[in-house]
């Protein structure tokens, strides 16, 4: 998963603009665009960011984990 297109995505799911994403996690709206293009990110960041957004990012990369595990069983 990369996960910086899948905050984009889920913001454009909760139909709120970048700025209003970058006031909330108190950064500049360039720092938000660096989000998006990173395939990794800091836990504790990815933790802040679904507590605004409302969205559970570790559920889903726990979820595919075990997708990924099953099929190399």
């Amino acid at each position: 998963m990369h996960i910086g297109k899948r905050i984009k995505e889920v913001l454009e799911q909760r139909q709120k603009p970048v700025t209003w994403l970058a006031k909330e996690i108190n950064c500049e709206r360039t720092n938000v665009y660096n989000i998006f293009a990173r395939k990794d990110i800091n836990t504790a960041l990815l933790a802040k960011i679904g507590i605004i957004l409302e969205y559970n990012f570790f559920k889903e990369i726990s979820d595919e984990f075990s997708k990924t595990e099953k099929v190399r069983k």
